[in-house]
């Protein structure tokens, strides 16, 4: 089962995605065009041609999970990132039609940027 925690990391695929494509296309998109091993246990993000669908691939342990999320209406956004990492904040966003670019973050502490 896919729960989204900040322990894993997330990864959007950045071109528009054939949502025909099944586990073994889709980790070699990974493999091929993101230069990542499918079998991290890292969560890849794939949103179709029409961004009315979008996959997630995630290795299991001992298999690989294929999670779809298909809109009868409405299309999700395609976020403007800085290389492909997005956080699970950003993903659950994404998943519940939240613009990202209009949410505005509080301050709060950051153990990476200590002064």
């Amino acid at each position: 089962m896919l729960a989204l925690s900040t322990s894993c990391r997330y990864f959007l695929y950045g071109n528009p995605t054939d949502m025909r494509f099944g586990i073994n296309s889709l980790s070699g998109l990974v493999r091929n065009e993101l230069g990542s091993d499918p079998m991290n246990g890292d969560v890849f993000i794939f949103i179709g041609k029409r961004s009315n669908q979008v996959r997630l691939l995630q290795w299991d342990r001992d298999g690989f999970a294929l999670y779809i999320k298909k809109l009868e209406q409405g299309t999700f956004e395609r976020p403007r990132l800085n290389g492909n990492a997005i956080s699970s904040v950003q993903l659950t966003l994404l998943l519940q039609g939240i613009r990202l670019e209009s949410v505005r973050y509080r301050k709060r502490y950051d153990p990476l940027k200590r002064r």
